[in-house]
């Protein structure tokens, strides 16, 4: 329904509650982020999602004229997303005409074993497709990325602004915990997508769900699925690709530089290049030694030689067809979450100490104006950022909550 999209729940994350809003079920919807292959309702019948249907932002539904297909018959209608299957009666749907298209009801948890399925004006039940068990990643990674796109920079001023009357000493403790909270969740997701996947296409996912940025991971996870990493070592062209479905892709707002197309062929010329790459992986880093984060960055990197291990990523591993801060973000979210994950071994020093992928500008900013990096500080780290990054998404769940 859309009048309740901003609905929050809270709920019980990894190392921590978190709250989540109904907006950002219906965005997975709508982005098609989840394993959208092999699809099964709750009374076992097969669905394939043709078209997810027209975001409504006004009343009614949330989505119309969506085309599915449930076991072989091709149907057209409206969807409707909630996080229970209880929220359906809840909300009046079950005797409000305006809900009598619903041809598909999406729930992001299971139902309980007491609890019947939605029922449409008529009393027929609805067809129910439980989302949970399909995510790519953990529900605190969409939250964070939906708190991400509504960053304002007032937003996150006020939020900078509480941070800068603490301690240094007390400022980097909330930061460092917050950092190695989101390391940690990077970290157990990998080692699921590795339970499903084997290492190697584990690793692939990862590549082209981290290239195609946040408005395309979901196509490119549809990719990796659809295309296996042996495919791309015979000849298989990012244009092939680009084409097969060139409906799921979100061009709009994209810069130039971040076309999904251009990204494939990025990924077509590193596999090309380096078509055993996630086998290269293993033996490209050394099990780094302990560190302290209250020491200088600088100070870090050097003793950990990551310059030189940035250069050889970038040509030994990836053929150099991967560059700049994409680079980094490839590392920090994609390859030292895989190695921690395989060899159980804590590379947090080096993804703590690494360069500073794509973060929001104001991020950038605040790291300079909380004394965190500048001139006397030096450069700024992946895992300051990140820490905070963890601090606004925490102070924003409270806000909401």
């Amino acid at each position: 329904m859309a009048t309740t999209s901003d609905q929050v729940h809270e709920m019980q994350g990894l190392y921590g509650p978190f709250t989540l809003a109904e907006r950002v079920v219906q965005k997975i919807w709508l982005r098609q982020d989840f394993a959208t292959h092999d699809l099964r309702l709750i009374d076992g019948r097969t669905l394939s999602i043709l078209r997810a249907g027209a975001w409504n932002l006004l009343a009614g539904p949330d989505f119309r004229g969506a085309r599915l297909r449930i076991d072989g018959s091709e149907l057209t209608g409206d969807v409707e997303v909630h996080f229970r299957a209880g929220d359906w009666r809840a909300h009046g749907h079950d005797g409000d005409p305006a809900y009598d298209n619903v041809r598909l009801h999406v729930v992001m948890f299971p139902p309980a074993d007491n609890q019947t399925v939605a029922r449409s004006r008529r009393g027929e039940p609805l067809p129910t497709l439980v989302l949970l068990p399909l995510l790519n990643r953990g529900l605190e990674e969409y939250a964070s990325d939906d708190a991400l796109e509504n960053l304002t920079a007032r937003d996150a001023a006020e939020k900078l602004a509480e941070l800068a009357e603490l301690p240094a000493k007390e400022l980097r403790g909330h930061l460092l915990k917050r950092a190695r909270g989101r390391w940690q969740q990077k970290v157990h997701f990998v080692s699921v997508r590795m339970a499903k996947l084997g290492w190697s296409e584990a690793a692939h996912h990862a590549a082209l769900e981290i290239l195609g940025y946040r408005q395309n991971r979901a196509p490119m996870l549809s990719v990796a699925t659809r295309h296996p990493l042996s495919v791309w070592r015979h000849g298989l062209t990012a244009e092939q690709i680009y084409a097969e479905t060139p409906d799921a892709w979100q061009t709009q707002g994209v810069r130039p530089a971040n076309h999904p197309l251009r990204r494939l062929r990025q990924y077509a010329a590193w596999t090309g290049q380096v078509p055993d790459w996630p086998q290269r992986l293993i033996s490209g880093f050394a099990d780094p030694a302990p560190f302290s984060a209250l020491a200088g960055v600088g100070e870090c990197r050097k003793k950990l030689g990551l310059a030189r291990c940035r250069e050889r990523i970038a040509m030994e591993l990836m053929g150099q067809a991967v560059g700049g801060t994409r680079l980094d973000n490839l590392v920090c979210d994609g390859l030292l979450p895989l190695l921690a994950a395989r060899a159980e071994s804590d590379f947090w020093p080096l993804w703590f100490n690494w360069f500073v992928g794509d973060v929001p500008a104001e991020v950038r900013q605040g790291l300079v104006a909380l004394g965190l990096a500048g001139a006397d500080a030096g450069p700024r780290c992946h895992g300051w950022a990140q820490g905070l990054l963890g601090w606004i998404l925490d102070r924003d769940a409270l806000a909401s909550g």
